[in-house]
């Protein structure tokens, strides 16, 4: 498939998924699912604060390309993530498992990164263990 019809395939898929029963929009083009909700008065982070979570990361195809879980969780200051994940994550509590869809735009843009071609859209579960 061509670079210009990879891009576009994206988008009509963030489209759909968009549309789907439970589907939650996000400023900038991203969306989410609630998989689980975590406490009503939970911690939630600041883009300055340090993010303890578990993830797994697929293409649109269902190609995973980054996981956690089955290890330890990941911790990191979330101003460092992709835009994407410091948008959503900011409306996270501590203990919510969400699924995000993120376009091009808000991850990796036009760059390719290991097992993600440029222009893709980004799917992943994320739960956010603790904020620090």
């Amino acid at each position: 498939m061509a670079k210009r019809e990879y891009i576009e395939a994206n988008r009509k898929w963030l489209e759909e998924k968009a549309r789907e029963e439970g589907v939650l929009a996000l400023p900038k083009g991203i969306y989410y699912k609630v998989l689980k909700a975590g406490e009503a008065n939970g911690a939630r982070p600041s883009r300055r604060s340090i993010v303890t979570a578990h993830y797994t990361g697929w293409t649109i195809n269902g190609k995973k390309f980054d996981s956690s879980r089955g290890g330890a969780p990941f911790a990191m200051r979330l101003c460092d993530l992709i835009d994407g994940w410091i948008i959503a994550m900011e409306q996270m509590r501590v203990g919510d498992q969400w699924e995000l869809y993120i376009p091009a735009e808000m991850g990796y843009g036009k760059y390719s990164q290991p097992g993600i071609p440029g222009g893709s859209t980004l799917v992943f579960e994320v739960e956010l263990l603790g904020v620090a």
